[in-house]
């Protein structure tokens, strides 16, 4: 059985599941960046915190035309089982806000978590690999070699995208190449 690293990202109205709603999902296979998925999520309750608030959703806009949450967690699960086939899908994305969502809304909404625990969170990998600080891991001071040149949008598809080009290039240069490479 293989892996198949799968790039997730999310926004939602706040912080925290079940108080809060996922108003999108993006996601791609890592490698593979024409397998993606894309879905605008109804809100789960009318809870928001404004800086979560992207200015393209609108709570009341996604409430009338968002897929239903069931709907999307399962079309997604569908999405994943499909890009996995026999090999095992594996989470990836930068922190662990995007996993604690999609798993809660997994189990919420009556579908087995497909990941099981298998998440990686890109910047305590990248931490491993270089025996970096927590500091030296956040996004903006990762070296320009392995960054992605697209914008960081916060549209979920185009942050999963992102977040794909760079594991991909963590995964080529690995342990020895990230911290062999000339910054």
């Amino acid at each position: 059985m293989g892996e198949v690293y799968i790039s997730v990202g999310i926004e939602t109205s706040g912080p925290v599941p079940e108080e809060y709603s996922i108003l999108s999902i993006g996601a791609a296979v890592v490698g593979k960046l024409d397998m993606k998925f894309y879905a605008e999520v109804k809100p789960i309750s009318d809870n928001s915190v404004e800086s979560f608030l992207d200015s393209r959703f609108s709570m009341k806009k996604l409430y009338e035309t968002g897929e239903e949450p069931s709907a999307t967690i399962e079309r997604f699960a569908e999405w994943v089982e499909f890009v996995s086939g026999d090999d095992m899908p594996i989470f990836v994305a930068f922190g662990t806000f995007d996993w604690m969502f999609i798993k809660w809304y997994l189990v919420k909404f009556d579908r087995e978590n497909l990941f099981g625990q298998n998440n990686i969170d890109m910047r305590s990998y990248y931490m491993g690999a270089l025996g970096s600080t927590w500091e030296e891991a956040m996004n903006k001071k990762i070296p320009r070699f392995i960054v992605s040149n697209r914008s960081h949008t916060h549209n979920a598809l185009d942050n999963a995208l992102e977040q794909a080009e760079i594991f991909e290039k963590m995964l080529k240069y690995g342990q020895k190449g990230l911290a062999e490479h000339p910054l």
